[in-house]
């Protein structure tokens, strides 16, 4: 499960998905003179999660010409914080597997030593065989190495990811607070 939360994030956590890099002067480039008709802003909106943040911006102005700057910044605001609840998709999923996994595959041995414990019971006046108590210890630790196995990669991972994430979310504000003043010359005065 971890593996494949991995894949899917990288395919949706890459650059061109997110945050073109030439996007916020392509915006700006059209909308130089004048503001844009609604299908060019339905076309940002699909084109990266940045596209949708912007054209939230942009179909705000369009929509309310006597806009304030502080209504454009909420719309700007409400947008990136849905952009960047996208972005931290199934993140939660992944730490919580990284938790996790050390603490089944101790579960795993703890419950591999009571049954190796168990079956060592004396029986008569032998006390065991030694050999056999170590390879069950042994094939008991099996779990605990598992764990880590998939816990270890899981945790790189996550922090990666979320590291991403906040590259992410500093690009979509930077590039919200360039548009910003350049929409609100479109806004008409009261």
């Amino acid at each position: 499960m971890a593996l494949a939360l991995v894949i899917e994030r990288f395919l949706q956590l890459r650059t061109s998905r997110v945050a073109p890099d030439t996007l916020i002067d392509e915006v700006l480039g059209v909308t130089r003179t004048s503001l844009p008709g609604n299908d060019v802003v339905v076309k940002l909106a699909d084109n990266s999660v940045l596209g949708s943040v912007l054209a939230a911006g942009l179909h705000t102005v369009i929509a309310e010409p006597r806009l304030t700057e502080t209504a454009l910044r909420q719309s700007f605001e409400n947008a990136g914080r849905k952009a960047v609840h996208g972005l931290e998709r199934y993140l939660n999923t992944l730490g919580t597997i990284a938790a996790a996994a050390p603490l089944l595959g101790l579960l795993g041995t703890v419950v591999g030593m009571i049954e190796i414990f168990g079956s060592q019971a004396p029986t008569g006046g032998s006390g065991g065989n030694p050999q056999a108590l170590a390879h069950g210890i042994s094939v008991a630790l099996y779990n605990t190495a598992f764990g880590l196995i998939v816990a270890i990669p899981a945790l790189m991972f996550y922090r990666y990811f979320r590291g991403r994430v906040d590259e992410f979310q500093l690009e979509l504000e930077l590039a919200c607070e360039r548009l910003v003043p350049h929409l609100m010359r479109f806004a008409v005065k009261s």
